[in-house]
């Protein structure tokens, strides 16, 4: 069977422990060769053979609720709004019934300690006492089913299949503070008199904290999916058809390939195709995050989900579906959100052992206020063992990365960034050298003919004619330069046999039974023609920048052709935003090392390599990698697949809407070399984002278990309120999620003007 990817969304999940028991269990099924379940957006992406159903049945059998992302027979596009719809609706629901509970619960916890701190009579001492109290103790009772009962079932659920998370703790905490609070109420003369106090405004508030808390951690989650909602917001929902001479709005989902599409001024584009009429300009700025309008004419290609401006245009559709730009973009920004970072697993390895830890370290401090503490020793256990129940809940464990590397991928949406996998946000972070292409990408990709040198007897005609015949067999952009040149010029090409590319050196062939060999000077010299005639002319036209091809014709030199591929125009200043970053930019291209020299010394870069084949670029890397750089690669995607392959990041720049580039951990949708700059500021973004989440969330745990615990108590007489234990537990889960949305605002650094 041919492994898939299956995405599952799930219930029940509240913390890292979760994470870890759905994991393992997802892992253990047969068939499975990955599973990562993302807490943000409580989703599963399971790897492998293994049927949907048992995958689902692994989910529910350790206590959670799963079923399969997307619709059966649903579009691409259709199933993900279908399932962010749900999503949302599920959210608000729960949002809703979260508020409801926390105003129940606070509704009752806040007089009662009020009530506690102006009379500080919270004991049970006379039969008066014990009749309040106890309708009190009722009364905290049913707040517990009705808004902390998700919690003890939870619970329940937990222990039936031999674990604990974290309701566990919030069911351990609130539940021991109501049935001792219970006890002083029924039972008070087991107790001595300084024991008789009920914590019956305790447990409430903590309740109505922990599901405040939740609410807020809720509402602020639903800002992470942001940007898919945006990119679905893309897509039109109807298309102007033209089927036998006549124009029909239909569906988007019922265009199918090869029909002729209208769009007006003002209209988004529905699917992805190929311009048969008419002049516009798009604004493609939603998908490649340029702002300027490309213009479209007959021949040009437009993308699903781009506006179109001011002119009316004609066009074939080519792809529909899931097969078109945008759908691919969701998709992948869907993944990568779901994928798990390497600094993840850190907090996975500790939330594994997490909550059986803190119930041994809530009983260890229990025996310890037992066996040495002051009186009253039952009510100080008490306090102290509820307070690290609540205060070590690990919601902010398991939040502090998926939070962040779901709003950094779909920031980097926004800026025409597709994060193919979600680690590359980490190592792009640590690139100490970036390895760049030249053709497509600092130069524009787009070469032109601009000088034509022969040799007696040939003209520049006949010189141009025998090349271009030639080079119509082959797919490089150089070759394409010349035979555009050719037909501007009205050449007529003619049939070309035994047609052989070299790799890295040209091409040869037979035209009109004549041999012609079209290269540089490695591929002469290797058949035997001598040009050292035309040595200096070619030496002063790489110098310039230009890239000389020689020509020969049975054996002897016809002459030379020259093709310049622009340097982008924004090239330079991005270089030098690598630079200010602290990276190494070197540069590796096919052309010769003249050539190489005037490109390189136009943009400044300082170190570069000429004559290297694409066979060799991943060697280079691979030298770079050995001396210990963490090494990006940018280029075109296609001849160098195996250089990006070999980098600890390879980034496709240029590609268009071409986002399949497997070889590749991200993709730009535009063809600056901004795009990876930005990428690398944004990695270094999520990454301190990351950081600054898992140390909050550390250091929440690592201060306030001991406090909880009562390590002060000898230095200040005071324990901590479980009450605060609660707020500061449902603090920290929203603090992480505020703290991870602040990546919405990223900027990328403006490029500094040349001086």
């Amino acid at each position: 069977m041919i492994a898939t990817e299956t995405e599952l969304t799930l219930t029940g999940l509240h913390c890292a422990s979760c994470v870890a028991r759905v994991e393992k269990s997802l892992s253990s099924v047969a068939g499975v060769t990955g599973a990562s379940v993302n807490l943000a957006d409580r989703t599963a992406l399971v790897t492998g053979t293994a049927p949907a159903r048992e995958l689902i049945n692994a989910v529910e059998a350790v206590g959670y609720g799963a079923a399969l992302a997307a619709t059966e027979g649903m579009s691409a596009l259709a199933a993900a709004d279908e399932q962010l719809e749900q999503q949302a609706a599920e959210d608000h629901r729960r949002y809703r019934h979260l508020l409801i509970h926390t105003a129940i619960a606070l509704g009752l916890g806040l007089p009662l300690m009020i009530w506690g701190m102006a009379t500080g009579e919270m004991g049970v001492n006379n039969v008066e006492q014990q009749l309040a109290w106890g309708l009190v103790g009722i009364l905290t009772g049913l707040v517990l089913i009705f808004s902390g009962g998700h919690y003890f079932s939870g619970t329940w659920s937990a222990l039936k299949h031999g674990s604990t998370n974290m309701d566990t703790l919030v069911a351990l905490g609130t539940g021991s503070a109501w049935l001792f609070s219970m006890v002083v109420v029924l039972f008070p003369d087991w107790l001595p008199d300084s024991a008789r106090h009920v914590y019956f405004e305790a447990t409430a508030m903590i309740i109505g904290l922990i599901n405040l808390g939740h609410a807020l951690e809720l509402r602020a989650r639903g800002k992470t999916s942001e940007a898919v909602k945006r990119l679905l917001g893309l897509q039109a929902k109807t298309a102007r058809v033209v089927r036998d001479s006549q124009e029909l709005d239909i569906p988007v989902e019922q265009v199918v390939k090869g029909e002729t599409i209208r769009v007006r001024p003002g209209e988004k584009i529905p699917v992805d195709g190929r311009v048969l009429e008419g002049h516009s300009y798009v604004d493609e700025s939603m998908l490649t995050g340029e702002p300027m309008a490309a213009g479209k004419a007959a021949g040009d290609g437009v993308s699903a989900g781009t506006l179109n401006k001011n002119g009316t245009l004609l066009f074939c559709a080519e792809k529909v579906g899931s097969e078109t730009a945008l759908a691919q973009i969701i998709a992948l920004v869907k993944k990568a959100q779901s994928t798990k970072m390497p600094i993840a697993r850190l907090a996975d390895r500790i939330s594994a052992v997490f909550v059986p830890g803190v119930i041994l370290i809530a009983i260890g401090a229990a025996v310890v206020w037992y066996l040495v503490g002051p009186e009253p020793k039952i009510a100080h256990m008490l306090v102290v063992t509820t307070t690290v129940l609540i205060i070590a809940c690990p919601c902010a464990l398991g939040l502090a990365t998926p939070m962040s590397v779901m709003v950094g991928v779909g920031k980097a949406a926004e800026l025409g960034i597709l994060i193919r996998k979600g680690d590359a946000l980490q190592k792009a972070s640590k690139l100490t050298t970036l390895v760049l292409d030249k053709t497509g990408t600092i130069t524009e990709g787009r070469p032109a003919v601009t000088r034509l040198v022969t040799q007696q007897p040939y003209t520049e005609m006949a010189l141009l004619t025998l090349a271009a015949s030639l080079e119509r067999v082959s797919e490089h952009p150089l070759a394409e330069a010349i035979v555009q040149h050719a037909q501007e010029q009205h050449c007529s090409l003619t049939p070309v046999s035994d047609f052989q590319a070299v790799a890295g050196h040209g091409v040869t062939g037979r035209v009109e039974q004549r041999l012609v060999l079209l290269g540089n000077d490695k591929l002469m010299a290797d058949n035997g023609v001598d040009t050292t005639v035309l040595t200096t002319v070619s030496e002063q036209l790489a110098h310039q920048g230009q890239t000389p091809m020689f020509v020969a014709v049975d054996g002897q030199l016809a002459g030379l052709i020259a093709v310049s591929d622009p340097v982008r125009s924004d090239s330079q200043s991005a270089i030098r935003r690598l630079h200010k970053l602290g990276i190494r930019v070197v540069m590796l291209t096919g052309d010769n090392q003249l050539t190489a020299t005037a490109v390189a010394r136009q943009v400044g870069i300082d170190e570069f390599y000429g004559d290297v084949l694409p066979v060799d670029k991943a060697g280079h890397i691979d030298r770079l990698q050995q001396q210990g750089q963490n090494v990006g690669m940018a280029g075109d995607g296609i001849n160098d697949a195996p250089a990006l392959a070999q980098a600890d990041v390879g980034f496709a720049i240029g590609t268009g809407t071409d986002v399949a580039i497997e070889s590749a951990d991200v993709t730009l949708m535009g063809s600056s070399l901004h795009g990876v700059v930005d990428a690398i500021e944004l990695s270094k973004a999520t990454l301190g984002n990351i950081k600054q989440n898992l140390l909050g969330a550390f250091i929440y745990n690592t201060l306030g278990i001991p406090i909880a615990a009562g390590v002060l108590f000898p230095w200040t007489g005071m324990l901590l309120n479980p009450v605060i234990a609660g707020g500061a537990m449902a603090l920290s889960s929203v603090t992480v999620v505020t703290n991870a949305n602040r990546l919405r605002l990223f900027k990328r650094s403006q490029p500094e003007s040349q001086g």
